[in-house]
């Protein structure tokens, strides 16, 4: 493979900026076995680390990304990296997630496209997955993290933190590896997908596999990408990323460009949505994007365990839980069912916000002050 001849992927060869790598198998090096039947062996974990790790290995803090995010939690655009960090202001030095204090660990999910193994990674035959890379779920994503922590001999983590994907994993961790997490901080988040989100997940999928250009994932062998896919499948998500009330403020009527919609031009809003869905084109695989999306859709963390109640009760960490009051993709209600059959936790903390779902992102002070208030205690 030439290294940069998938935009949007990171590949062997390419400039690693701030990613570790690690080699992770099941235990005793045996394949994952993978809860939809299918295996994986060989699997590369990238992540990222800031802070130090103390003597006890006592410190550590694992942070989990959502969906269109990777190991580069925190840090500007360089070699390596094309976007900056997707939660600044949340890790560092006196941050909520204090480096100074916490080794912070932030890796690469299974099936993502920035140095973990994924649909674009090397086969055993040396060539891209593609088509072939099989079917994984959130708890498949959480057997590698497992993995990628034994592997740095941490037995058991201070805490971890998570917003939507992320925070299913969370989820799933605190539910079968309960002695490994001390608290978590579990934002954005229900206990298993709703009807609502895999239909908005399925569209976009739906909208990668029918541009001509996907090839039936097979793209990489061929000069073209799905990208016109990707960002149609990106523009619906962004809707239910946001809110009707943002989107009234800023692109209705009174707000429109100068560009006359009545005279082939486009409203404002239209714009936006291109802009969105063309930029996450050029960083992002779409063959990752509905393999992980299809993840999201399994998520469930009642299936084989009785349902949704004994799952939950299994919990043994101290739990956080927040929502954004306009989520609409995760509505708060959600979470309130956490805090219900969660053992121990809290009330759900709020975050007012009229950005949607992107809230767990961009409510920085907010957010900030929901971690650093989970992470206060020694």
């Amino acid at each position: 493979m030439t290294p940069g001849a998938y935009p949007g992927v990171w590949l062997p060869g390419s400039d690693p900026g701030r990613r570790q790598f690690a080699q992770v198998s099941a235990e005793g090096g045996a394949p994952f076995a993978l809860e939809a039947g299918g295996q994986l062996s060989g699997v590369t974990v990238a992540y990222e680390t800031w802070g130090a790790l103390n003597a006890e290995r006592s410190n550590a803090v694992l942070v989990l990304h959502a969906l269109t995010g990777d190991s580069h939690a925190t840090g500007p655009v360089g070699p390596g990296h094309p976007s900056p960090g997707w939660w600044e202001g949340i890790i560092g030095p006196k941050a909520p997630i204090d480096s100074d204090r916490f080794f912070v660990v932030c890796p690469n999910v299974l099936g993502g496209c920035q140095g973990t193994t994924g649909p674009a990674s090397a086969g055993p035959d040396g060539l891209p997955y593609g088509s072939r890379f099989p079917v994984i779920t959130i708890r498949d994503q959480v057997a590698v993290e497992v993995a990628l922590a034994d592997h740095l001999r941490i037995d058991r983590w201070s805490a971890l933190v998570g917003g939507s994907m992320g925070a299913m994993r969370g989820l799933e961790w605190c539910i079968d590896h309960p002695q490994r997490v001390r608290r978590a901080v579990i934002i954005s988040v229900g206990a298993a997908a709703s009807a609502d989100e895999i239909a908005l997940c399925s569209l976009q999928a739906r909208a990668i596999r029918a541009d001509p250009a996907f090839a039936g994932g097979d793209y990489y062998a061929t000069d073209a990408r799905p990208v016109d896919g990707l960002a149609l499948a990106r523009g619906i998500g962004q809707i239910s990323y946001r809110t009707a009330a943002e989107f009234d403020a800023r692109f209705g009527h009174a707000a429109q460009a100068a560009e006359d919609p009545l005279k082939g031009g486009r409203y404002a809003v239209e714009s936006y949505l291109e802009h969105h869905g063309d930029k996450l084109a050029g960083r992002f695989d779409p063959n990752s994007y509905i393999v992980l999306s299809e993840a999201m859709n399994s998520h469930d963390v009642g299936r084989g365990r009785g349902g949704i109640a004994p799952a939950l009760a299994r919990i043994t960490a101290e739990v956080s839980l927040a929502g954004i009051v306009s989520d609409r993709l995760y509505p708060l209600h959600l979470q309130h069912e956490l805090a219900r059959l969660i053992p121990g936790a809290g009330a759900v903390t709020p975050v007012e916000s009229a950005l949607g779902h992107d809230g767990f992102l961009l409510e920085v002070e907010q957010v900030g002050a929901v971690i650093a208030g989970a992470l206060a205690a020694p």
